[in-house]
């Protein structure tokens, strides 16, 4: 970079300085004409860039879940994502990205888990890397999320995790540090909780000390959205800018900490320069004939190149845990009964910040009839879901266009209609899209029922609702958030329905009252930001019209029945948004509803059972051993029952390996606890998170381990050597780290990719094991292949507390090479 920021910043005033350091609104930068500077919007990621609009906004790619990306273990497959993701902000104009989602899957309770890549630093650190190449290779900023220790939602915005130093530095930092190392990444986004009893957008141990000292990184880093308890503290905590905008606890307050001395100017100036050399990056700065131009011919969501792209993504990511007898690949041409309601509405996305709106979503039922066609017979399965779902586009429209979607109106405090507009959902948000000229006080749904019957409506959402059929008045509520935290409302949203009788053609209309309240203090007794968001009553709302469903028993009759009939039974199971959702964690790992007894059933009477698991974290499988097949596919995008299908059939391989170790029962994890005790939350696993404490005996073996899987091949493994080693074993460069050649066989009839995984296990007894290194390899049917696999020197590394610095690296021990600490294939000791 050329630029003199420093001599840029000189110009401003004070005020000026800070009030480019808040947003301007949700998702937008301030510029500034006179040293020019043009606004920077920045969008929510990473399973999509959905834009500046929380919903309701244009049709955006749906990309396949983090976790199922990573399940491909391929660096080249997340520099491939974050490269697509850079023409999907191109196209919207679009310059930062807010992902990837680093943090680890401590607990598998975790609701956000699907938004981040694995249990494993490593893992997570080089696959966020390739992904932040491939995304700022095209001019497009990253957004490393969320710095640090937040590996759960409940209370997350009070809650403080204690984690030892070793643990932070040798676990929880090491994924920032290798893409920060390996990839530059041009912002990081600081957390919502507290680390070691302070907050972490004013953590100046973690953010100055360690971040922008130790590793040099010259970055911006922002806060997350309303994530700021402070003013001066922040400034001088390392905090760069403040989300969103126009309003935080900057501004007025920040100029008065200078004026008063409490901020030295010269620390305002510090973040000012780091947002500058952001805008230069992202070619904002400079004037409008250095800013950068946006391409006219962009890929559209939905070209048949990108329906290609995500297609052949997400199948690659799936994982196949059980194959007895080789049921799949499904080449036959026999009859199949598909099951369950999530073959019809499949779960191709999480909840929460990573939702976008897609131009579709294939179901697996529509992927695999448009596949084998009237060979197949669809069954809806049990109810999966404790709060009802928003209409579906397809089952409401717009009475004044007749398109599907609805009639939204904003009216103000004395009823006039400030906005009336169409929204091809059934979802809304207040005090978050819109810039109107008064704030909205009522929104009016309107949409007219597709079809008729014994129907289910209602609304979703904070506020006060009055719902009517054709004009015949069925009810209100007040609704509000349970608890105290502000992304309840967001994510989590109160329900209120009634089941009427309906014709087709029906008028459903809601009249929603905001309902606003004084700030109230948090859990941690202190009234901020958060507090006038809760009391604002931004949120969510959605129109809920749909079937009422039939009682369970009926259901899992019906399915008996289909099984029964056809060759081969696929029963598709999950989770839903309710559980795999950015605000609110889960309690099991149980499949909600009675899907276990669905599958249960089903296997007693099909000749072949095989499960397909729509989920992108753990879940208890109870019945595993009653089916013949498992087949994980994770949350798919919006190509999902696509792939599914490609999946099921051989037409791709399903070689992805578990990213994440599966517990066998509830409880039965190194760390299981998400609700902090007195807001705090202690990581008492310390360095043995996920597989490392199972491999050590903390909880009992894992149902499923970090890297199982199959694939469609088989595998052996004729020969492991070491071939270049250290004198120390590794030591503490990744140039002086071992490398170990392996050579497998792939002894089944079918091409096959295999996954050669390397584990170091110290010989020190309060080290845990850890993967090292890990290769892939593309081997025909009954051939052999070698592939090297190249330790991380960084793995080595030990932190001594009490010196405070990496100390003496470790030596010894042995390198494991295995397909999941479960399959251990051969060991070689290290001098």
């Amino acid at each position: 970079m050329t630029t003199d920021h420093q001599a840029l910043v000189a110009t401003l005033d004070l005020a000026t300085k800070v009030r480019l350091l808040t947003g301007a609104t949700s998702f937008t930068l301030h510029g500034e004409d006179s040293i020019g500077l043009a606004p920077m919007a920045f969008s929510d990621g990473p399973t999509g860039v959905r834009g500046l609009k929380f919903t309701g906004g244009e049709a955006v790619a749906l990309f396949p879940n983090a976790t199922l990306l990573a399940s491909a273990w391929s660096e080249d497959t997340a520099r491939e994502v974050g490269e697509m993701l850079a023409e999907e902000a191109e196209r919207q104009q679009i310059h930062v990205v807010l992902g990837p989602t680093i943090n680890l899957h401590r607990s598998p309770l975790g609701g956000r888990l699907f938004e981040a890549y694995s249990e494993d630093p490593l893992l997570t650190g080089r696959l966020a890397a390739a992904y932040v190449q491939g995304l700022q290779g095209k001019g497009i900023g990253a957004c490393l999320k969320h710095l640090v220790a937040n590996e759960s939602e409940t209370l997350r915005n009070y809650m403080n995790s204690v984690v030892s130093e070793e643990a932070l530095r040798e676990v929880y930092l090491l994924p920032f540090e290798i893409a920060v190392d390996d990839a530059q990444p041009w912002s990081i986004m600081a957390a919502y909780n507290d680390i070691n009893g302070a907050a972490a957008t004013e953590h100046d141990h973690v953010n100055n000390e360690v971040v922008k000292g130790e590793w040099g990184w010259d970055g911006l880093l922002m806060s997350d959205w309303f994530a700021t308890k402070t003013s001066a503290p922040a400034a001088l905590g390392g905090l760069d800018l403040v989300m969103p905008g126009p309003d935080g606890p900057w501004g007025e307050a920040l100029v008065a900490d200078v004026e008063s001395g409490a901020v030295p100017e010269s620390v305002i100036d510090e973040h000012v320069c780091r947002l500058l050399l952001l805008a230069e990056r992202v070619g904002a700065l400079g004037g409008p004939d250095a800013h950068r131009s946006w391409p006219s011919d962009s890929v559209a969501p939905d070209a048949p190149s990108r329906q290609a792209q995500l297609r052949r993504l997400a199948t690659d990511g799936m994982v196949v845990l059980r194959n007895e007898g080789d049921v799949l690949p499904l080449t036959g041409a026999g009859t199949v009964a598909l099951i369950g309601r999530h073959a019809v509405e499949t779960v191709c996305m999480g909840g929460g910040s990573a939702q976008v709106n897609p131009p579709y979503q294939v179901s697996i039922a529509e992927g695999l009839g448009a596949a084998i066609g009237d060979r197949l017979t669809v069954v809806d399965g049990v109810e999966v879901r404790e709060r009802p779902l928003p209409a579906s586009r397809s089952a409401i429209r717009d009475p004044e266009t007749g398109t599907p979607g609805m009639r939204v109106e904003h009216l103000d405090a004395d009823g006039q209609v400030m906005l009336s507009e169409h929204v091809d959902s059934a979802d809304v948000t207040t005090g978050w899209d819109h810039a109107l000229p008064r704030p909205t006080e009522q929104l009016r749904l309107r949409a007219e029922l597709v079809d008729g019957g014994h129907v289910r409506l209602g609304g979703l959402g904070t506020g006060r609702w009055q719902v009517s059929l054709d004009g015949v008045d069925l009810g209100s509520a007040d609704l509000a958030s349970s608890g105290a935290d502000p992304g309840e409302g967001m994510f989590k949203p109160p329900h209120w329905t009634a089941d009427v009788d309906a014709a087709p053609g029906s008028l459903v209309e809601a009249v929603l009252t905001i309902l606003r309240s004084d700030p109230r203090p948090g859990p941690d007794g202190k009234l901020s930001t958060l507090s006038h968001v809760l009391a604002s009553g931004m949120g969510v709302k959605s129109l809920v019209a749909g079937p009422v469903p039939p009682p369970s028993a009926d259901v899992i009759a019906g399915a008996v029945e289909a099984a029964r009939g056809a060759e081969v039974a696929v029963v598709v199971v999950g989770l839903t948004p309710e559980q795999e959702t950015e605000g609110t964690d889960k309690t099991t790992l149980a499949l909600p509803g009675e899907q276990d007894a669905m599958v249960a059933a089903v296997a007693a009477v099909a000749g072949r059972t095989v499960v397909v698991v729509n989920a992108a974290t753990p879940v208890l499988m109870p019945w595993a051993d009653e089916v013949e097949a498992i087949l994980v596919v994770g949350l798919p995008g919006q190509e999902g029952g696509h792939a599914v299908a490609d999946a099921l059939l051989g037409a791709r391989e399903p070689a992805g390996r578990l990213v994440t170790s599966w517990p066998a029962a509830d409880g039965a994890a190194p760390a299981w606890e998400v609700e902090p005790t007195d807001l705090q939350l202690d990581y008492t696993d310390g360095t043995f998170v996920g597989y490392r404490g199972f491999h050590a005996g903390r909880a009992d073996a894992p149902a499923y381990w970090l890297g199982a899987g199959n694939g469609y091949g088989s595998w052996e493994y004729e020969s492991a050597e070491l071939v270049a080693a250290s004198a120390e074993a590794g030591g503490a460069g990744a140039d002086s780290a071992p490398t170990v050649a392996v050579t497998v066989r792939n002894s089944s009839d079918r091409d096959s990719r295999e996954l050669v995984q390397v584990y170091f296990q110290p010989t020190e007894s309060d080290q845990p094991v850890r993967l090292v290194g890990w290769a892939t390899v593309a081997v025909a049917a009954g051939a052999s292949a070698s592939v090297d696999v190249t330790a991380e020197g960084r793995l080595w590394r030990r932190w001594d507390t009490e010196a405070g610095g990496w100390g003496t690296p470790l030596s010894g021990g042995e390198l494991l090479i295995a397909r999941g600490l479960g399959d251990i294939r051969a060991t070689l000791p290290l001098a």
